[in-house]
């Protein structure tokens, strides 16, 4: 097996598990094994000559109707205008993002996918074209010979691509590298009868959560991990996200399935039937679009709601005595203790003072501490409390990146302390100013933390920008009709 294009080393491949179970150390592109680099290649290039073979054709019969109005001709490459090179583009990072690149068959030979989505980027241009310049617009002949051409052609392409490479006597199979998970003698058995499978490593299936098996995963260069029986825990998909980060593939056995099955694609791999798991051409670059807009949106806010920031200060100092701030040690990223930054709505010792409550806790684990009348806030707390005002200055621990806008809630030492073993797979993913919990009821959800957990852990599985964005839209309606919130 080729490994040359796998620029990271085994040291920093570590290194990354220290980062958000989501992150990408790199570009997907680099993990792809020599196999799937030259069907990767062959596809786009195929993708690429059906799109110039559409257009070509489609300006063609434009010729005789009327010709491509000069202002939406910017430039010409090699013969083919602006127009086709942005479309081109466009349908490309698509059909990357929807997994339409990668070494598998199914995703690879989706045509009805390939249909849809340029499709789409035809509907999405005619609409940007006409805020451009309504007055301005390509001639319909050539809008509608291309877009009919480009699905012809791209689909056509790709079926005959796809009977090339089935005829194996042109291609050897590669050599894949498998790390057997659950009984590993059986499972190596199995793939020993086939000789392109080469097992390199194996686990117990209790243990396939474990950093030590995901270190075992990278040690040994395996390609594709083969599980069975994953143990029925919260959130056992951490290790699809942390197999992700490092460009591994996951295949589970049907007595899997009822886990990650959203994601699992049904697939023969050495004459049985799993469900593959896999990484897509642009993997990681959701969580970089994440990142930045945290970065971006903080910067913004923090801007924008300066005077409301001056005004809450203000009725703090006339209010009670004491900071107009107050930082609270909290538990982060994998497991880090950082300052957490709250306008204040207690009094000064309130930290003191909650010992003598504790027995008062109306949460029923005692995980979180929660009192609806709690005598230790000051007059102007409830009202920020209410409207949740007192958490805009962890817009800072955004900007730090200690924190995302949305993630599961960092909790005090005093409640991490309490937590289940199973509760720390929360601290895998960023934490957030809001998420499901607060969109949820807020503290009238659940007395019982493990219902908070479970939503934490639900938003890290089932995460998406689209999620993300959910959550912030009905964040906003939570503000505005606060309850819950005490």
């Amino acid at each position: 097996m080729n490994f040359k294009w796998i620029s990271l080393t085994n040291r920093k491949k570590k290194e990354s598990l220290n980062q958000d179970i989501r992150a990408s150390g790199q570009f997907p592109i680099i993990y792809f094994s020599k196999w799937n680099r030259y069907k990767f290649l062959l596809l786009l290039f195929s993708d690429i000559l059906a799109l110039a073979n559409a257009w070509t054709f489609a300006r063609y019969l434009n010729h005789f109707y009327s010709p491509v109005p000069e202002a939406l001709i910017w430039w010409v490459w090699f013969g083919l205008p602006s127009f086709f090179w942005i479309f081109s583009l466009v349908i490309i990072i698509s059909f990357g993002s929807k997994g339409l690149y990668s070494g598998s068959t199914n995703h690879s030979q989706n045509y009805i996918q390939t249909a849809k989505l340029i499709s789409l980027v035809y509907l999405l241009a005619l609409l940007l074209i006409y805020f451009y310049d309504p007055k301005l617009a390509p001639p319909r002949s050539l809008f509608f010979a291309s877009w009919l051409a480009s699905l012809l052609t791209v689909m056509g392409y790709r079926i005959l691509l796809g009977l090339f490479l089935s005829y194996r006597g042109i291609w050897p199979m590669p050599r894949v590298l498998v790390f057997v998970i659950g009984s590993p003698a059986r499972l190596s058995a199995i793939l020993e009868e086939r000789t392109h499978y080469y097992v390199v490593g194996s686990a117990l299936a209790d243990m396939a959560t474990s950093q030590e098996t995901l270190r075992a995963i990278i040690d040994s260069k395996a390609q594709e991990v083969l599980l069975e029986n994953l143990p029925n825990i919260e959130l056992a998909s951490a290790l699809y996200w942390s197999l992700r980060r490092v460009g591994i593939i996951l295949r589970l056995l049907p007595s899997s399935r009822e886990m990650l099955y959203r994601r699992g694609i049904p697939e023969i791999f050495a004459g049985i039937p799993t469900l593959r798991v896999e990484h897509y051409f642009l993997t990681g670059w959701d969580y970089r679009v994440k990142r930045w807009l945290d970065i971006i949106s903080s910067l913004v806010l923090l801007l924008l709601l300066m005077p409301l920031f001056i005004l809450v200060s203000l009725a703090i100092k006339l209010s009670s005595p004491g900071p107009i701030f107050f930082s609270q040690e909290r538990v982060g990223l994998h497991g880090k203790v950082f300052k957490m930054w709250k306008f204040r709505t207690m009094v000064r010792n309130a930290q003191s003072l909650q010992q003598q409550l504790e027995q008062n806790n109306q949460n029923i684990d005692g995980v979180m501490f929660k009192l609806k009348h709690d005598p230790r806030i000051i007059p102007i707390g409830h009202f920020l409390r209410k409207f949740s005002l007192d958490e805009l200055p962890q817009l800072f621990n955004v900007l730090t990146g200690q924190m995302s806008l949305v993630g599961p809630r960092p909790l005090p030492i005093r409640d991490v302390e309490r937590f289940g073993q199973w509760h720390h797979l929360r601290h895998q993913v960023l934490p957030g100013i809001t998420g499901l919990w607060q969109i949820s009821g807020r503290s009238d959800l659940s007395r019982d933390f493990n219902d908070v957990a479970k939503l934490d852990l639900y938003y890290i599985d089932n995460w998406s920008l689209n999620l993300d964005l959910t959550i912030l839209i009905e964040t906003i309606r939570v503000v505005i009709f606060p309850q819950g919130a005490y």
